[in-house]
């Protein structure tokens, strides 16, 4: 698989070495002369000097023959711009872009852009899986098919403590695939199944009913 990263820095330098160790063809994207001459002496000759935003030298590094284009610079606004131009221009079927700010994500969705990747949108799911009151946890969206993959916990106050699944009224969208009881081993529901404290409920569901899905199955 042919993979462009577009930034040398501290992510895209471990990145592509992560990448390379697995046998990937990879070719990094970096403005900075020292930093290409760094990752040249430590990897080879795997990096090219130049603008990731600009056609030329995504010409230049074969990004027609792409499979993943990933843009990790510190700059949202290059990453964006750099993975319309692999995608709208070079046709790369898979574009990947780091976002330092969380508000940004739904601008580059709208923009075509297939997955985005936000440090801080990870550490506060990553809070929220963490903090006892919070039922609803984001494990996985699936931004092509419009679905996600998301956790509920069945708090021990939960209105819907003791009551089957038949009697709840599921978004029509919703699929429950899992449920691990707090002391027996994981299951997959049924109509029958009857909600327990403790209860932790693997769902996919779309985004725009996932919190009706939490307020159905916890009563809250």
């Amino acid at each position: 698989m042919y993979i462009i990263i577009v930034g040398g820095g501290r992510l895209g330098y471990y990145l592509a070495r992560t990448l390379l160790n697995e046998q990937h063809e990879v070719l990094i994207i970096e403005k900075d002369a020292a930093a290409v001459q760094t990752i040249i002496s430590d990897m080879g000759s795997v990096c090219i000097r130049g603008d990731g935003c600009e056609t030329a030298v995504l010409a230049e590094a074969g990004t027609n023959r792409a499979d993943i284009f990933i843009s990790v610079t510190g700059e949202d606004e290059d990453n964006l711009v750099a993975c319309q131009v692999a995608k709208y221009k070079f046709n790369v079927p898979r574009t990947i872009a780091r976002i330092r700010n969380p508000r940004h994500e739904i601008l580059f969705k709208k923009l075509g852009i297939d997955v985005t990747v936000s440090s801080t949108a990870i550490i506060l799911e990553y809070i929220k899986h963490e903090v006892p009151t919070n039922p609803l946890t984001r494990l996985l969206s699936i931004e092509e098919k419009g679905l996600e993959i998301v956790e509920i916990k069945i708090q021990p106050d939960s209105k819907t403590v003791g009551k089957a699944i038949k009697d709840l009224t599921l978004p029509p969208e919703s699929i429950l695939a899992l449920i691990i009881h707090k002391d027996s081993k994981p299951s997959v529901p049924t109509p029958a199944t009857v909600l327990q404290a403790g209860d932790q409920i693997i769902a996919v569901t779309s985004p725009e009913t996932e919190d009706l899905l939490c307020t159905t199955l916890t009563g809250s």
